[in-house]
């Protein structure tokens, strides 16, 4: 079969060159379509299950949210296994997929099996799907340099102006919010009081629910001019909630600032971001979604950030904490400077030993060739151009070079002979005697 090869390809010169050429410019396509990463994505093929029930202890969570789903989704076909961790009022659970599995058909299989268990999870405990990203899907840190603003007005902008903005940008799965205080309104109830007025808590949470409503209204007509008719009930002070009556006690009404205080606060927090022992900082974390270029979404990222910045208040910037573009550019030209280095020393030693212009061109010409095809399998097989499969490739250039001069030398052999036998009229082992 190999010498059948070998006899075509020697017959049939012009064809096995456009072969070549094709192939090559092949792979000149399929290195710019390729995706550029600094690290090989190992990870497993999973879908995580986030459910928020703040305030509740590790144990709770395990016993009325973890295992109740680790049970309902283990049923979900082509799954391996299904963990749960449970800490204080969050419950994580992943469900690790076979990795043959495509993941937006993970995520819809665990979907469906959600909405069929929440209905068994107490009051506020609501499961949602995590981003569709993967381990290594965090390709950006950044921080808001903001020095004459507080936590909570940075957090604002972060959650309410920066985070809409970066998730509009293609390619990226979730802008993660970390740092700062998140702003709330809080009431802190006096127990003495409670039992002076003898009210109970349910009926001073029922008291603030009742009266931060929107109610909707009718069309009034009057003069032939129609009026829309509504009330505004949501609150937006710390006056109007105190202000709240929730009991009346003969005629005096009983508000919330009569048994509690009502105070404009943050979110209590589990730990703090400090950048640089400079203090804190609020910021986020890109999340790339599954199966993009890492160089190309990092690209995008920063030009929408470009143009955000032009919104941000006075004296407020970004600050880039993490950016893996950098690793990725540095282990590319790494990677590209040892490889061409390889292919001029690769290619000096051939001619010098060959000492055989055609033989040596033959042998050099397959290096761009066979490196420009391996990326035609890299893109077959869903393998992005990293720092493994790159070093691979750069390794690969000896057993190359090795196979062009075997090869070569076989022939100059075989073709020597040849010329001896048809030279001397005899076999070479006769001319030698």
């Amino acid at each position: 079969m190999v010498h059948q090869i070998i006899d075509w390809s020697m017959r049939n010169r012009f064809i096995v060159l456009v072969l070549a050429i094709g192939i090559f410019v092949w792979g000149i396509f399929a290195v710019k379509k390729n995706p550029i990463d600094a690290i090989p994505d190992l990870s497993e093929n999973q879908v995580i299950v986030f459910t928020e029930w703040m305030g509740r202890s590790p144990q709770l969570i395990e016993d009325q949210v973890t295992y109740p789903l680790v049970t309902n989704l283990q049923g979900i076909p082509k799954i391996k296994y299904v963990r749960g961790s449970s800490m204080f009022g969050m419950s994580f659970i992943y469900v690790i997929f076979e990795d043959d599995v495509d993941v937006y058909w993970a995520r819809e299989r665990v979907l469906e099996r959600i909405s069929t268990i929440s209905k068994t999870l107490p009051d506020g405990a609501t499961p949602q799907l995590g981003p569709d990203g993967t381990g290594v899907g965090h390709v950006l840190w950044y921080t808001l340099d903001a020095p004459d603003t507080d936590l909570g007005e940075q957090r604002a902008i972060q959650d309410w102006y920066v985070k809409f903005a970066l998730q509009q940008v293609p390619g990226v799965s979730e802008i993660a919010s970390f740092g700062g205080f998140q702003k709330q309104y809080q009431i802190a109830i006096d127990p003495n009081k409670l039992l002076f007025y003898q009210l109970t808590v349910p009926q001073v949470i029922a008291a603030v629910r009742s009266n931060n409503n929107e109610a909707g209204g009718r069309k009034f007509e009057m003069s032939d001019i129609g009026y829309i008719i509504k009330t505004s009930g949501y609150l937006k002070s710390i006056e109007e909630i105190a202000n709240i009556p929730v009991k009346n006690q003969n005629g005096t009404p009983i508000r919330i600032a009569d048994v509690a205080t009502v105070q404009m606060t943050g979110e209590t927090r589990l730990g703090i971001f400090d950048q640089d022992g400079e203090g804190e900082r609020v910021g986020g974390i890109v999340v790339m979604r599954y199966g993009e270029n890492a160089a190309e979404v990092i690209d995008r990222v920063k030009a929408k950030m470009a143009e955000v910045a032009k919104g941000l208040p006075k004296g407020v910037k970004f600050d880039i904490v993490y950016d893996r573009g950098e690793l990725i550019n540095e282990s590319v030209d790494s990677i590209k400077t040892t490889l061409i280095e390889e292919m001029i020393v690769v290619s000096l030693i051939v001619i010098v030993f060959l000492f055989h212009w055609r033989s040596a061109v033959s042998i050099i010409i397959q290096i761009p060739i066979t490196i420009a095809a391996s990326f035609i399998l890299l893109n077959a097989f869903d393998i992005s151009s990293n720092i493994m499969s790159l070093t691979g490739i750069a390794l690969a250039i000896g057993v190359i070079v090795d196979n062009g001069i075997i090869m070569s030398e076989n022939a100059y052999k075989h073709l020597s002979e040849r010329y001896a036998e048809v030279v001397g009229g005899g076999s070479p082992k006769a001319d030698d005697r």
